[in-house]
């Protein structure tokens, strides 16, 4: 694995997968990932307007996103092939709290073509790293619905572990849906 990541610039590289910032630039890339993955991501995302699958809905949101990364207070990244550019997934950390808790929340996605690979826990465990050792974050919290157990066995490899239950937790494809809480901890973090 090599690293050419800075404070405010994510940019990972794993045999042949790509974790890097999205930028204003990847706004057409995004719209189609989103669109061709548009069914498949349905039964597990909230419910998505129409400008969430646009050019220049992403354009727009692509601008506040690399504001978010600039303050570091946000991170939208991309999962991309090495060779051809191709976008396989994103990974997502918001809420990001400095002293006295150093901690975020992560999200994720993958396409339904990249299912399987262990793409998402390769680029999962570059993303934490990057969030600890470049952003020294202390704690990492994330949310799976019960029956999703892709993402509960990507957690558990990335070294999540299950911290409790929570009821309609998230307005998921319109409905109300448990989640199970899960963290990880920088077990090296120093102030």
């Amino acid at each position: 694995m090599s690293k050419h990541s800075t404070p405010s610039q994510v940019y990972e590289v794993d045999d042949n997968i790509v974790l890097r910032t999205a930028e204003v630039g990847d706004a057409q890339l995004i719209s189609q990932y989103f669109t061709v993955n548009r069914d498949f991501l349905k039964p597990w995302e909230p419910e998505r307007d129409e400008a969430f699958y646009s050019y220049v809905g992403w354009h727009q949101r692509l601008v506040k996103l690399n504001e978010l990364h600039r303050l570091g207070i946000g991170f939208y990244l991309l999962i991309t092939d090495k060779n051809t550019q191709a976008m396989y997934g994103t990974i997502s950390f918001s809420n990001l709290v400095r002293f006295p808790m150093h901690s975020c929340t992560v999200g994720y996605s993958l396409a339904e073509s990249a299912q399987g690979k262990g793409i998402m826990s390769r680029a999962l465990k570059m993303a934490c790293h990057y969030m600890f050792d470049m952003q020294n974050m202390h704690r990492i919290s994330a949310c799976y619905m019960p029956h999703n157990q892709r993402s509960a066995a990507v957690l558990n490899k990335a070294g999540f572990v299950e911290e409790g239950f929570a009821k309609d937790y998230l307005l998921i494809n319109g409905q109300w849906q448990d989640h199970k809480m899960m963290s990880l901890t920088n077990l090296h973090w120093q102030g």
